[in-house]
């Protein structure tokens, strides 16, 4: 019997959205299964796992490969209970985290909006912002704790797949793991935007004043692409 991280892998690769990203090699070398039975291993031993099983793909779910128009690329879930349900620093509850409230307090200074209540990211998700993690999945309490299972080869692939198979992507990279990873994109094709990590421990602040959701916008509306509704209480 296969444990709840291999029964979502096994619905995730059902779904109709997942068809573009199974062609990664991650899903067809057995990469996949390893990293889903390593996360059921821990599950076993009784260690409580982020997100919830039928989170872990969510991103990939909400963002088919077909629609990755910008991609924010985000380290691990959030490790409090209740808090990470499968996007990059997308969060549900009442307490915005704070690197979240730095992400959206830029935008709305950007774009001359208000602040918004809602730190659930989704909206941007189904319009083509692919929030995707380093590492799906975390241990409660213990961040990091699963940034050496595997994960890290599905998202070079990813980002790689994007640069190569789409014709005009926005790359959000924040903060110095993120920003390795702009080596796998084809800069003739797409814009790369960097800066520093959005978290209150950067101490350079190199995150607000950078502009990155007009720019984005900006760029897209030149290739012809409709601009992201960055707004979230709408």
């Amino acid at each position: 019997m296969t444990g709840p991280i291999s029964q979502a892998l096994a619905r995730f690769r059902s779904a109709p959205q997942a068809k573009g990203w199974l062609g990664l090699p991650f899903f067809q070398d057995g990469s996949a299964d390893n990293v889903a039975a390593k996360v059921d291993a821990v599950v076993a031993s009784g260690t409580e796992v982020l997100p919830p099983p039928e989170a872990v793909f969510a991103s990939l779910g909400l963002t088919p490969l077909e629609e990755v128009k910008v991609v924010v690329l985000g380290q691990d879930p959030y490790p409090t209970p209740g808090d990470a349900h499968g996007l990059a620093f997308s969060y549900r509850g009442a307490r915005l985290p704070a690197s979240l409230r730095t992400i959206l307090a830029e935008m709305a200074d950007d774009l001359d909006v208000p602040m918004p209540k809602s730190g659930d990211l989704s909206k941007w998700a189904r319009q083509g912002v692919l929030l995707l993690n380093t590492a799906l999945t975390v241990e409660a309490r213990r961040s990091g704790a699963h940034m050496k299972f595997g994960w890290s080869a599905l998202v070079d692939q990813a980002i790689a797949a994007i640069s190569a198979e789409r014709p005009a992507v926005v790359f959000l990279l924040w903060g110095g793991p993120a920003r390795k990873r702009a080596l796998l994109i084809d800069r003739a094709k797409h814009l790369v935007i960097e800066a520093g990590h959005p978290s209150p421990l950067n101490r350079l602040n190199d995150f607000r004043g950078t502009k990155p959701f007009s720019r984005t916008n900006a760029w897209l509306s030149e290739k012809g692409l409709e601009p992201v509704d960055w707004r979230l209480d709408r």
